[in-house]
């Protein structure tokens, strides 16, 4: 049986799991008095989306370096929602004008420094916000996950995410290690679907990331042996893959369940391998939302079915 954790459905400004991060992000810059945040990431990024949105409702300015080039702003039609919903939060957008999305961390920095010679108080996100205060959300989430599922009187033998930058993972891994010190049920088996980096170097990040999120509260720090990652890239990030692809239509197709081709359906993806290769104890997919980018996916691929011919 699977279950779904539905962060998809996390009610702030369609950003599902985003808002889990950014609401110990935005606390953390209040706190220290910046008036704008800065972060960065490509066109159709969740997080850029969901930082402009938090930003606007915090009563901050929001600047976001994103890499490419820009689109054709008179072709409104065909933007990526992400960056039109960036845009109307207010927020200032700059493009590198190159396509190396690795670069973008450094550009943020540079933007942020320039600010800061500006006068302003910037509050500096790496990519997806994934730094030890963001990983918070999803410790805490985790306890969350935990409460509902002996609520339902469900052992699940392991929990699917898609693993982008890899905050996400690490804050669950760091809530899982803070529950089995205290003796709480825990689970014995947190799988990373990355989406983006080869497995080896997410994993680096996410091992740190868990570690520097459990030092934060002061909880047991996660062993290596608890992160796991599994490759759920197919041709890259941003890019559909057929397994991919073949969840995303399985899952609206008997659930309903509207997943994004880069994050949620390629990991979901992992969840229908696992069933395939035998695996018979309860599973939970954690959803982590993306639906501006499942919609535009879906507008996208039907506008190009129409326009083939026949």
């Amino acid at each position: 049986m699977v279950w779904v954790k539905r962060d998809d459905l996390t009610g702030f400004a369609t950003a599902g799991n985003k808002a889990r991060s950014l609401e110990f992000l935005i606390g953390d810059a209040l706190a220290q008095h910046c008036d704008v945040l800065v972060t960065g990431g490509g066109a159709g990024s969740n997080f850029c989306a969901a930082a402009a949105a938090a930003a606007r409702a915090a009563g901050m300015d929001c600047d976001l370096v994103l890499y490419g080039t820009d689109p054709d702003a008179g072709d409104a039609g065909h933007l990526h929602p992400n960056l039109s919903a960036a845009r109307e939060s207010g927020a200032h957008v700059q493009f590198t004008g190159r396509p190396d999305r690795d670069e973008i961390d450094g550009a943020i920095a540079q933007r942020g420094a320039e600010l800061a010679v500006d006068g302003r108080r910037p509050y500096v996100m790496p990519r997806g916000g994934a730094t030890a205060v963001g990983a918070v959300g999803f410790a805490l989430a985790f306890e969350e996950l935990s409460g509902q599922l002996a609520a339902a009187g469900v052992d699940p033998g392991v929990v699917v995410v898609a693993t982008g930058s890899g905050g996400t993972q690490a804050g669950l891994v760091a809530g899982q290690a803070g529950a089995a010190a205290r003796g709480a049920r825990a689970y014995p088996w947190i799988l990373g679907a990355t989406v983006s980096r080869p497995p080896a170097q997410i994993l680096e990040t996410v091992t740190n990331l868990s570690r520097q999120c459990g030092a934060l509260l002061d909880w047991p720090i996660a062993r290596a042996e608890d992160v796991e990652i599994v490759d759920a890239r197919g041709a890259g990030f941003a890019v559909p893959s057929p397994p991919g692809e073949r969840a995303r239509r399985i899952a609206y197709e008997t659930e309903g369940l509207i997943l994004d081709p880069v994050y949620s359906a390629k990991a979901f993806g992992v969840v229908l391998d696992l069933i395939a290769e035998g695996f018979r104890q309860p599973i939970v997919f954690w959803h982590t939302g993306g639906l501006p980018a499942a919609i535009h996916h879906m507008t996208t691929t039907s506008e190009r079915s129409a326009l083939c011919p026949t």
